[in-house]
C-alpha cells in the first residue's frame, strides 16, 4: 500500500495530476503502476487505477486480470470501480476514503447518486435510438462463431 501512497505523492509533485496512485500485484510481484494523469494528458480517464489495469493488461498480454490485486492510495471512483470489475481483479486495498477524497475537492457522490438513478431521471439527457442496425451487429456478434468472450 505505501508504494501505491508514494507513486501518488512522487507523480502529483511531478505535476502529473491528482494525488493519486495504484498499483497491481499478482503473485506477490508489482505487475504495474499508475497515477492521475487526468490534467497531464487531458483525459479526463486517466485515474491511477485505470492507468495501472492498461499497463498490467499490455504486460500480462491479457485483458483478464484474475488473480491480481489492486492497492489504490484512495476508494476508487465509480469509473475506476466499474474499470476493476471489467478487469475481474480479485480484490481491492486503498487508503484514504471517498470521504477523505471529497474534503479535499474529489466529491464522486454525485455520480454514485446518478448512476442509481432512472436513465430519465438523471441530470445528463439520455435519448435511446432504436436502430435495426444496431440489433443486426448485436445479432452477428451473438452468432459469430470466433468472438471472444469477455
Amino acid at each position: 500500500m505505501l508504494h501505491a501512497v508514494n507513486l501518488s505523492r512522487t507523480k502529483m509533485e511531478e505535476g502529473c495530476g491528482g494525488p493519486f496512485g495504484a498499483i497491481i500485484v499478482k503473485d506477490g510481484e508489482v505487475i504495474s503502476e499508475g497515477w492521475n494523469k487526468v490534467t497531464s494528458s487531458n483525459d479526463p480517464t486517466a485515474h491511477a487505477e485505470v492507468s495501472a489495469i492498461r499497463a498490467a493488461c499490455e504486460k500480462l498480454g491479457t485483458f483478464n486480470l484474475a488473480g491480481c490485486e489492486i492497492y489504490t492510495s484512495c476508494e476508487p471512483c465509480p469509473m475506476c470501480l466499474s474499470a476493476i470489475y471489467w478487469a475481474r481483479l480479485d480484490r481491492i486495498y486503498y487508503a484514504n476514503s471517498r470521504d477523505d477524497a471529497a474534503a479535499i475537492g474529489f466529491d464522486d457522490q454525485f455520480l454514485y447518486d446518478e448512476v442509481a438513478k432512472p436513465i430519465p431521471d438523471r441530470s445528463l439527457p439520455c435519448e435511446h435510438l432504436d436502430l435495426g442496425e444496431a440489433r443486426d451487429v448485436f445479432a452477428a456478434w451473438d452468432a459469430k462463431e470466433d468472438k471472444i468472450a469477455y
